[in-house]
């Protein structure tokens, strides 16, 4: 594995480079802020485009921004193996959240173009332009692109400055009212893999340094407005109280107990807001946010309609009215079986234990999959940290993250033949 130590140690090298693509002055101590369509977005892809010319790479941009580059087959109908992620993140962001996912890959080629490894399919790395949504809140407007189902309302969505996600893309140099035209075709395509940091505790806690992903997980956000009645906090007896903070205090426990209570759900509060907020003043509305997360739809729908009851009770016990809204919802993506089960044969081919998890956070993956069969490689981060400068990784994991993909571009290899 010598050329994959020389390729961890580029794959570092790159990162750490790519990481002052950034509004911030110091990465490791401010992390790093990417954004879609700006001028660190186009220092990212400069740099891309010329490690990617540099492995031999076929380079492009498309009409959302994607920087792909390609390394093409000596086969004349060969289809395509994608990489990627994405390099956009969220404000303060940590070093290796997405990018990691584009430079790793892209490291790997180079080691294929260095040593001369042909291949009878194409490998297309693509640098994903915004998977987070930080500027333009819409999320996944590269992935959805090449797989066809970018919808164009999309565009009209505009940053703090006013300016729209249209006009950002015309200024950085893309035909947003062709982006239509970019979508890969299914039939062209073998499947898509992601590298990605696990975002969670599990792989170090197993001693692992990657795993395979079985499923990325289905989300859905709540609104909930509690209204009661404002009073004197001194005044009104406890018994005759319509305290709308008290009645989101049940819901938060309970919707907390729930979701401890099942092993593939997951939840948080992260919202509150009080009216009129005052120190000696009876609430009078509170408003929360819900979200709920599950890799097993039928858990998370079951859970939905065991919470929805339970509010309903609540707010009947403690005389309180209510909204509520759901205001979005995105189903649970299974991965591949056969690219899961090859990423893990791949894994113990490296001399690594597989180990399989799912993906509590949301990736690129979700709108591939609508394009072609999918998989997920996780790589171990410290203490499971992410969307923060404290995002850690170590080259000896980056080695064996390496490895198994390379792994898995051989064995895909002596089976390119799969539809």
């Amino acid at each position: 594995m010598t050329g994959l130590k020389e390729s961890a140690s580029l794959t570092w090298e790159w990162l750490e480079e790519i990481a002052r693509c950034s509004q911030t002055a110091d990465p490791d101590r401010e992390g790093v802020t990417r954004l879609c369509a700006s001028d660190e977005h186009r220092q990212a892809n400069d740099k891309l485009r010329q490690w990617m010319l540099a492995a031999g790479m076929q380079v492009r941009m498309d009409n959302a921004a994607n920087l792909i580059g390609r390394y093409p087959s000596a086969a004349p109908d060969a289809k395509t193996l994608i990489f990627g992620s994405h390099q956009d993140t969220v404000p303060n962001g940590g070093k290796y959240d997405g990018i990691l996912g584009v430079i790793a890959p892209l490291a790997l080629v180079h080691y294929f173009n260095q040593n001369q490894i042909a291949f009878p399919y194409h490998i297309d790395v693509i640098a994903f332009s915004d998977e987070e949504g930080t500027r333009f809140q819409s999320t996944l407007l590269g992935s959805k692109a090449i797989s066809g189902t970018f919808e164009p309302a999309m565009l009209d969505a505009a940053d703090a400055q006013g300016t729209t996600m249209r006009q950002a893309l015309e200024q950085f140099g893309c035909r947003p009212e062709l982006i239509s035209h970019d979508a890969y075709q299914p039939e062209e395509v073998l499947g898509f893999v992601e590298l990605h940091i696990e975002q969670g505790p599990q792989l170090e806690q197993a001693d692992l340094p990657v795993g395979v992903v079985s499923a990325i997980t289905g989300i859905e956000r709540h609104t909930l407005s509690i209204k009661g009645k404002a009073g004197h906090a001194g005044t009104v007896p406890m018994n005759m109280r319509q305290d709308a903070l008290v009645g989101a205090a049940q819901v938060i426990h309970y919707f907390d107990q729930l979701c401890k209570g099942q092993d593939d759900l997951v939840g948080v509060v992260g919202k509150i807001e009080n009216f009129p907020n005052g120190v000696n003043v009876i609430p009078q509305q509170t408003d929360i946010t819900i979200e709920l997360r599950s890799p097993n739809d039928a858990s998370r729908l079951a859970a939905r309609s065991t919470l929805l009851a339970k509010i309903a009770q609540i707010m009947a016990d403690y005389d309180l009215g209510y909204e509520h809204q759901l205001i979005y919802q995105q189903a649970a993506v299974t991965c591949s079986e056969s690219l899961s089960s090859m990423l893990a044969q791949a894994t113990s081919a490296a001399g690594i234990e597989p180990m399989q998890l799912f993906s509590g956070a949301g990736h690129d993956g979700l709108a591939v999959t609508h394009l072609t069969d999918i998989a997920m490689l996780f790589m171990r981060c410290k203490n499971g940290v992410s969307h923060h400068p404290d995002e850690a990784i170590t080259q000896v994991d980056l080695l064996s993250a390496l490895d198994v993909l390379q792994q898995f571009c051989l064995l895909l290899k002596g089976d390119s033949t799969r539809s």
